[in-house]
């Protein structure tokens, strides 16, 4: 099987104001569309074929009826009480069937695969299938696995074609990781890395979060694991959410620092 990084989902309130907050702060995006009878719509900013999705909810009626999938997005957002902020990863396969498979031998509870579309601004509809994937024992919501309708290359040729993928005004940016805040480093980083079949790289100490963290190398953006030392981000985040998603790192751009943004830190590496 083959495993990519696809999205990361950045729940927020109002993603057309979204838009003009990240171009102030150097990040292109674009509206997306509109997930018909499932109640949200999104904002787009792509990074090559890896982005991130600022999802959010135009019914909540129509979002809680369709929270019945376990282990799903819109499970986890309702769980989340709509709290802005990261949500959940997605991870690209082209062999969602085997990834199914996969991931029930492995003891995992499997949800899919579900045909999903959007219907984009210009009235055209793209497709996709979603695979929602979950273990009793984790806190921490595992990826969700998505396969396109199309390959690779058509989609970044329609999306380069569409203006979705274009310069970002902070320069030529990459998505290099997500971070996420874990409890417990060494059993995360070991189930993730044997469920995925990824890579795992040496531990490493991040004062600036204070934390011990450990990453696990997937194509398209690393993943990396952060547990708190004593006190500091991490710490915190875990105290008001719990495990999640916490963080993105982009390289490439014209200035480095973190901001904070709609309850979640870039990272600007430079």
């Amino acid at each position: 099987m083959s495993f990519r990084f696809d999205h990361l989902v950045h729940f927020v309130n109002d993603p057309q104001e979204a838009i003009k907050l990240l171009r102030k702060n150097g990040i292109y995006a674009v509206e997306g569309g509109v997930h018909e009878n499932r109640g949200t719509y999104n904002v787009l900013s792509y990074f090559d074929l890896s982005y991130i999705e600022f999802l959010g909810v135009y019914d909540k009626q129509i979002v809680e009826e369709r929270q019945s999938i376990e282990h799903s997005l819109i499970e986890t957002i309702v769980k989340d009480s709509y709290t802005e902020g990261f949500s959940r990863i997605a991870i690209r396969t082209n062999q969602l069937e085997k990834v199914a498979e996969h991931f029930l031998k492995q003891g995992l509870t499997v949800n899919g695969p579900v045909p999903l579309s959007r219907r984009r601004p210009d009235g055209s509809v793209i497709h996709w299938k979603l695979l929602y994937v979950g273990h009793k024992d984790q806190e921490l919501p595992l990826p969700f696995f998505i396969q396109w309708e199309e390959n690779d290359e058509e989609r970044r040729n329609d999306l380069k074609d569409r203006k979705v993928i274009a310069p970002h005004p902070a320069g030529d940016v990459s998505l290099s990781y997500v971070a996420f805040a874990v409890k417990d480093l060494n059993t995360t980083v070991d189930n993730w890395s044997k469920w995925l079949g990824l890579k795992r790289g040496d531990e490493f100490v991040d004062e600036s979060l204070q934390a011990v963290c450990q990453t696990l190398q997937l194509p398209g953006g690393n993943l990396v694991f952060s547990s708190p030392i004593d006190g500091g981000i991490v710490s915190e985040v875990l105290a008001t959410r719990g495990e999640r998603p916490f963080l993105v790192g982009l390289s490439g751009s014209s200035e480095k620092g973190d901001k904070h943004l709609l309850g979640s830190i870039y990272r600007f590496i430079g």
